[in-house]
């Protein structure tokens, strides 16, 4: 047995057409083993991790003539740059060696989506990823045993799964079943997805047809909801089986697993997070990365030496790659960094996780036994499990190893009851691993290659040079131009959703009707139609009923969610688009039809994740919008960009949100990014059944079209700057109310006054005025927030309140509310005590506080039951803009101050002159020559007339004294 650390690899790409338009930041730096990430938000503090490769695939590369990206030695970068090769060398050649030797390896991919795990994994062209060149040396190896002599027979299989929203999916089922495996426990195995296909395979084009076979049918689902590839984990596990004869006449069995995993794209949470959403944890869209992330954890702590339960049943990704994890095999993790200054967050959190993985230990065995005995032993065993299913005795020695201390009765009773359906399933998988080992590997190849119908990859290359064709395009670039439609000999190609008869090309998805268009052909020259309510766009641009002449390469969108690129090889002269690709067509959409700015040019690092998150969301508004309507669930969707102060924060980012409106009751509800790529992807399995015609209605507390109606609603907010307070002068204003997209919804009346700690507010007579801020330094600071009421607010609202909290605040304080009206008054007052620091004053003289607005909507429904269409937005859907980004000027506020606080001391200039000139009369009225000095600066500084008067008093005190 051999206990070793996972061993992790950390590779940064090189910038994206994306990334260099926009003059992206590089925040990457590599050393050795060392990997530095800065923080470019100004501050530049920098983090350093140490693992056992970090590979610099940034720059310092050139094509060597055939396309394949080599070291460049004329480059700086040059020497240090990592190809293809070196890290299949380093990481992929030990894989290689693991399975010859007969252990199990685990090599599994992290990163966010487009950071280049892909890159790693597969690779492309002749830059073959180490899942490719794995396979290659494989059989390579096997090849060259054989033709050296070797008595030994190697036998190599092959599946390939998909997990998604905790759904497993075999990629090669051919049977068109749409129900996912259920993730079963064996006693010697350990986890295994029931059912799942294992094709025996003879070389490495039988791989890599039956990968592409995958990858097909991976796509051909994700078109239905183009965001679900970076959202689904996919796992090739290949399987190599050496059989030899030992010295004692015995057949031997040598097995070694090897685990590919791909994971999902570990995404970036909005700043207002999604922890609040009811269907957060229902959706289970990243519940398999936490509870990874969590088991990696668990593990850490472990290895440091403390007694930890790992939550591998948490998930189903968590229960396949238990012994990846920590049991019986050898693991290998590849992180994969975007260099991009926009991705900061997100690279910085993969580094963190690659980090705790480095902890984690594995004890990997050779799995080698004699084929009779290993025979023998599932056939005892599927008697012990006969016999124990018919007495109902379950036995829990299933779970040796995993700490169940802990677990309560229900649990037990509930484990025990999933045991019993597990140790059937049991049966029929000893029964055929029994089946595999006594069957000739020769019969089962033959048979798996007579089972599969799949056209060859390079007859398809071959094609797609001469004939004219459609091919898809798809976020996922390992997904892209999987689904391919070639024209042939037809003059008509009718697309649609397959439910009319003569359909050519059959897609399915959001709005994509019956017949939806058709592409037709003439000398050579093809041409576009579409039909009465079908979306369609070209380049772009939505195409009404009349014909488009289709040049190559013109992007064309189905519905909502089918991206596809027309091809005429023969006719390239109306080409303006070299390679377009999934991104580059989002970005057409948005100038086009939203009208946005998409160029990276001058765009800073808060524009450009603006501009990423919108290419991100605009298609799924749309695929709503169109699912809303083809489900009667009549809510509507509408792409919101929203500022901080709108949304009630004092900073953070512009952010990408979306409005869902119930188009009966006028009800309005404001998600952010997460929550709505959450309930989309459930959306998207909803219509999926419901275009299957299997029952798709969910419960109203799983529905997520479903917001309550009587839940708070953000009207607006105030924003109240404080530069007052730092002069300890008084500030009272009527300030506009500006509801998301900026504009007025109401007025405010709203103030801040010095006070005592007590509340009893200053006045002229105190002289609490300074004239500079930081003499406030070291001296406590009161003051009274005042908010008498609002006016003119929108009379579809009731049980109007607001919350507030000031400078470093953890709660919000919270108004009375106010039911049925549009005049609410609070006559809400609060002491506010803050600590006389120099970070306290210098926020006063520059900070505000904002004060949120909230209330219930009340229902507004149509008079005479009208009907109004829930989709049918148009282009890429309402835009409500926030433009009110500069409504609050800190600049005119400071002048506003700056102005104040001169009127202030105009006024005591003047009071100080009142009371030196009645000085002088009082003196003169006394005959007085000479007064003393400590008089004089008595009443000058006097900070009222009555104290003034009293000084003034002592003058005729002091006759008779020598002054």
């Amino acid at each position: 047995m051999s206990e070793e650390n996972v061993k992790v690899a950390v590779r940064v790409r090189p910038f994206n057409g994306r990334e260099r338009d926009r003059n992206a930041v590089l925040i990457i730096e590599m050393s050795g083993a060392t990997t530095k990430i800065i923080d470019p938000s100004g501050s530049n503090e920098e983090k350093k991790f140490t693992f056992d490769y970090s590979y610099w695939s940034h720059d310092g590369c050139k094509d060597n003539g055939t396309g394949y990206f080599a070291p460049d030695t004329s480059s700086p970068n040059g020497k240090k740059f990592a190809d293809q090769q070196k890290v299949f060398d380093e990481l992929g050649v030990g894989v290689l060696n693991n399975a010859w030797e007969g252990y199990n390896s685990t090599l599994f991919a992290y990163g966010q989506t487009g950071s280049g795990k892909s890159w790693s994994m597969v690779g492309y062209d002749v830059n073959k990823g180490i899942v490719p060149l794995y396979c290659e040396q494989l059989f390579k190896g096997i090849e060259k045993k054989v033709a050296e002599g070797a008595k030994s027979q190697y036998e190599v299989t092959f599946t390939m799964l998909e997990i998604y929203n905790e759904n497993c999916r075999d990629l090669l089922d051919s049977s068109g079943s749409k129900s996912a495996l259920r993730v079963r426990q064996h006693p010697k195995s350990g986890f295994y997805a029931d059912g799942l296909n294992e094709t025996a395979v003879g070389s490495y084009q039988d791989i890599e047809q039956k990968m592409a076979e995958g990858t097909r049918n991976r796509t051909v689902a994700s078109t239905k909801m183009n965001a679900t590839s970076s959202r689904a984990h996919t796992i090739v596990c290949i399987k190599f089986v050496q059989k030899s004869v030992n010295d004692a006449g015995e057949e031997m069995a040598k097995t070694s697993e090897v685990n590919l995993v791909d994971l999902a794209g570990s995404e970036r949470a909005d700043s207002t997070g999604a922890t609040g959403d009811r269907l957060k944890e229902g959706a289970a869209i990243n519940q398999s990365l936490s509870s990874l992330g969590n088991c990696i954890a668990a593990l850490a702590d472990q290895a440091s030496g403390k007694k930890t339960r790992v939550p591998y049943r948490n998930s189903v990704l968590t229960k396949l790659l238990k012994n990846a994890l920590g049991g019986n095999s050898k693991t290998i993790m590849i992180a994969a960094l975007s260099p991009a200054d926009i991705n900061y967050d997100e690279t910085l959190s993969t580094l963190r996780y690659a980090d705790r993985a480095k902890q984690i230990k594995c004890s990997a065995k050779v799995n080698e036994d004699p084929t009779a005995a290993l025979i023998r032993e599932l056939q005892e065993e599927n008697e012990k499990l006969k016999a124990m299913l018919s007495s109902g005795k379950v036995d829990m020695s299933i779970m040796e190893g995993e700490d169940t201390a802990d677990m309560t009765d229900e649990e037990r009773a509930e484990m025990k009851k999933e045991l019993e359906d597990e140790y059937k399933s049991m049966l029929e998988k000893n029964k055929k691993d029994m089946e595999n080992m006594e069957a000739e590997f020769q019969k089962r190849l033959e048979e798996a290659k007579a089972n599969s119908d799949y056209q060859s990859i390079a007859e398809i290359n071959e094609r797609k040079k001469t004939d004219p064709h459609l091919y898809n395009l798809n976020m996922d670039p390992m997904m892209t131009g999987r689904i391919i439609h070639f024209m042939n000999d037809d003059k008509e190609v009718i697309i649609g959703n397959g439910k009319a008869e003569g359909t050519d090309l059959v897609l399915r998805g959001g709005s994509i009707i019956d017949v939806h268009c058709k592409i037709m052909e003439n000398n050579g020259v093809y041409t576009l139609e579409t039909f009465p309510n079908a979306k369609t766009l070209r380049n772009g641009k939505s195409v009404t009923a009349e014909t488009k002449t289709l040049k190559h390469h013109d992007r064309l969108v189905f519905g909502t969610t089918q991206f596809f690129v027309f091809c005429n090889p023969k006719d390239k002269s109306g080409c303006k688009v070299e390679n377009p690709d999934f991104e580059m067509a989002q970005a057409e959409i948005a100038t086009k039809s939203g009208g946005f700015d998409m160029s990276g040019q001058n765009k800073s690092r808060d524009e450009a994740i603006l501009q990423q998150d919108l290419l991100e969301i605009m298609p799924g508004v749309e695929e709503a919008n169109s699912i809303s309507e083809a489900l009667e669930k009549r809510k509507r969707f509408d792409l919101v960009i929203v500022s901080p102060e709108a949304r009630g924060e004092l900073t953070g980012r512009t952010e990408v949100m979306v409005k869902m409106t119930d188009i009966d009751t006028k009800h309005e509800w404001m998600w952010n990014r997460q929550i709505f790529l959450d309930r989309k992807c459930i959306m998207s399995e909803m219509f999926d059944k419901y275009e299957d015609g299997l029952e798709w209605q969910r419960p109203q507390d799983k529905d997520p079209f479903w917001e309550d109606p009587k839940a708070d609603f953000h009207i607006g907010s105030v924003k109240m700057w404080l530069q007052s307070i730092s002069y300890m002068i008084e500030s009272s204003e009527t300030l506009d109310i500006t509801d998301f997209k900026g504009s007025p919804v109401g007025k405010m009346t709203i103030g801040v006054f010095p006070c005592d700690p007590k509340g009893k507010e200053f006045t002229d007579k105190d002289d609490k005025f300074v004239e500079d801020p930081n003499t406030l330094v070291g001296k406590n600071i009161d003051f009274k927030v005042k908010i008498t009421n609002a006016r003119g607010l929108p009379n579809k609202y009731t049980d109007v309140y607001c919350k507030y909290k000031v400078y470093l605040e953890d709660k919000y304080t919270q108004t009375k509310a106010v039911k049925d009206t549009t005049n609410p008054d609070y006559n809400h007052e609060r002491v506010i005590s803050l600590p006389g620091t120099q970070e306290t004053v210098d926020f006063l003289k520059t900070g505000a506080f904002i004060v949120q607005i909230w209330g219930k909507q009340k229902d507004h429904k149509p008079k005479g039951g009208a009907k109004v269409k829930a989709g049918g937005t148009g282009g890429a859907g309402v835009h409500a803009v926030n433009t009110n980004q500069q409504r609050f000027d800190p600049e005119k506020v400071k002048y506003m101050m700056e102005v104040g606080a001169l009127k202030k001391r105009q006024e005591k200039m003047e009071l100080k002159l009142v009371h030196m000139r009645r000085m002088i009369e009082v003196a003169e009225e006394h005959h007085k020559r000479k007064v003393s000095t400590k008089l004089i600066k008595d009443i000058y500084h006097a900070p009222t007339n009555d104290q003034a008067e009293k000084c003034i008093a002592l003058i005729p005190l002091e006759k008779g004294r020598k002054q």
